[in-house]
């Protein structure tokens, strides 16, 4: 006998069944009737009146003909009902312990965009079901995680360090997956969120990524470009790349490079003001000083004149601030003279549009470092980058 014949019989044994039990029904509603409006005697049969026979008559077929098949679908219905009560109360029993984890990803979505709507959009829902969702988690946990106002999200203490627990989980959760797979699985897949200056954002990291993500094509990277030292657990960065020596943070840090410095200026602002031959001469000159967002202060400018170290803070009567390349700008207008990274002005020395100033004072670098918690586990992706953009720098 085949499966199709089998399958058959089955279907045809459970028609019949489904036929029984309906038949059934309608004579026990059916008998119902007649006692409610008669009365039952002693012996179970119904004391009919004989000038109400034809009416019972009657009145039991109308229900078999219209009343019966609504009920039984309605008994039907309720007995499902009551079977899958008994069997969600059973899985209760069972003590599920991470049915929550939905509710974990949406508030981990929400933290790293910085707002439902974004989070909304990443998860493919709507703002109201991620709010519900973190209140949930919130209820769970007992503690509020973040804090909402009409213009923005912030996290308390706890949802600082829940988030920091949550991501580490679900970091896991990928490597074992990856794990089970094995070499010959899926490729390296993932997302990955650094923060970098404008500086390495738009002069040095683009070259770097572009042979990344041609080596890795799964794996998303979302980059921020601003000079503003960013709170790498408070505002879920993975990584993020600084610029200069880094103050004992906590912070684990791998240097990318140091990168040299150059003393430049437009050609037709020293035919104007003069070539500098030293740096005491500096001080005679427009100079175009750059104030650091850490500090408030003008960056000094790192000469290295007969072995000798010099730091010197450049007077200014224009000073830039928040975007450091704001200075090269201005000095291949003709507006004076800055100090700024080789790779920054390489093409435009060799293309005429500045010259190299003070060249025998030349020497001094500063290091960019790629820095991350130590404490953070790390995914696949993010440890992948960083070994990448360590060995490519």
């Amino acid at each position: 006998m085949t499966l199709h014949h089998i399958r058959c019989r089955e279907r045809i044994k459970a028609t019949k069944a489904d036929k029984w039990a309906f038949e059934e029904f309608i004579c026990s509603q059916k008998d119902r009737m007649i006692n409610k409006r008669c009365g039952a005697t002693g012996d179970g049969s119904a004391a009919l009146l004989p000038e109400w026979r034809l009416e019972m008559v009657a009145e039991a077929g109308l229900f078999l003909a219209e009343e019966a098949p609504k009920r039984f679908i309605e008994a039907a219905i309720e007995d499902k009902a009551a079977r899958e009560k008994r069997t969600y109360s059973q899985g209760a029993k069972m003590g599920r312990r991470f049915d929550h984890l939905g509710d974990v990803e949406a508030f981990i979505t929400v933290a790293e965009k910085g707002s439902m709507t974004e989070g909304a959009v990443a998860l493919s829902t709507t703002p109201s079901v991620l709010s519900r969702a973190i209140t949930r988690l919130e209820t769970r946990l007992g503690a509020q995680l973040m804090r909402r106002t009409t213009r923005r999200l912030s996290l308390t203490d706890e949802g600082r360090a829940y988030l920091e627990q949550a991501r580490a989980a679900f970091s896991m959760i990928d490597d074992a997956e990856r794990a089970i797979q094995g070499p010959t699985g899926a490729s390296l897949t993932g997302q990955v969120r650094i923060s970098v200056p404008t500086t390495y954002g738009h002069y040095r990291l683009p070259a770097m990524l572009d042979r990344f993500t041609r080596a890795y094509p799964e794996v998303q990277i979302e980059l921020s470009i601003t000079n503003r030292n960013v709170d790498l657990v408070a505002e879920g960065y993975d990584l993020a790349i600084r610029l200069g020596p880094l103050p004992d943070s906590g912070l684990v840090a791998r240097k990318l490079e140091d990168a040299p410095l150059h003393l430049v200026a437009a050609p037709h602002y020293l035919e104007r003001a003069g070539i500098p031959r030293h740096v005491d001469d500096l001080a005679k000159h427009q100079c175009l000083p750059f104030v650091m967002p850490s500090t408030g202060r003008c960056a000094p400018w790192l000469f290295r004149v007969d072995g000798r170290d010099i730091d010197w803070t450049p007077p200014g009567r224009i000073r830039v601030f928040d975007d450091v390349l704001g200075v090269v700008s201005l000095a291949e207008s003709g507006l004076g003279i800055c100090q700024t990274y080789d790779f920054i002005v390489r093409d435009r020395v060799g293309q005429g549009r500045l010259i190299d100033v003070l060249e025998h004072a030349r020497g001094r670098s500063r290091p960019f470092s790629l820095i991350f918690a130590p404490h953070r586990r790390m995914s696949a992706a993010t440890r992948t980058l960083i070994d990448f953009l360590a060995s490519d720098g």
